[in-house]
């Protein structure tokens, strides 16, 4: 893993950039779509991009934002992690995730959690055998019209 650097994304370039990326777990968002709301979210949720370059290339990112619930405490919320089809099984998820860990750790909450779809498999094994995540809720969806 060499030449390898894992760097917050705070400019509107460095966030476009990325977005190639996160695409390939977000499907359903348009380069626009996707600026306004990490725009939004960055605004009012705190939410943090991060990206893994390999070379000069951004080959995987994770999106989190600090919470606050009775259930969990102060504690990480997960919201996006994915590394490009190409570079998957080079252990880039899992550097991305310790980072996310160490960013909670020294901000002081007291927890790491996400939601992965149910088809994910290869996802969950990584979660709950590489990354020693617990399987502890389902969660629950329901659109509004």
């Amino acid at each position: 893993m060499e030449n390898v650097v894992i760097k917050e994304l705070e400019t509107q370039e460095d966030i476009v950039e990325a977005y190639p990326v996160m695409r390939e777990l977000r499907t359903h968002l348009s380069k626009h779509a996707y600026l306004d709301l990490v725009k939004e979210a960055r605004e009012k949720d705190g939410y943090i991009v991060v990206a893994l370059y390999e070379q000069d290339d951004i080959v995987a990112v994770v999106g989190f934002k600090p919470m606050i619930t009775l259930y969990y405490g102060r504690f990480v919320w997960v919201c996006d992690l994915v590394t490009s089809q190409t570079k998957r099984s080079k252990g880039y998820g899992e550097k991305l995730l310790s980072y996310v860990h160490e960013w909670a750790k020294s901000n002081k909450y007291e927890c790491v959690a996400l939601s992965s779809g149910l088809q994910r498999n290869d996802a969950h094994r990584f979660y709950e055998r590489t990354m020693n995540y617990n399987k502890v809720s389902y969660v629950f969806k329901r659109d509004l019209e």
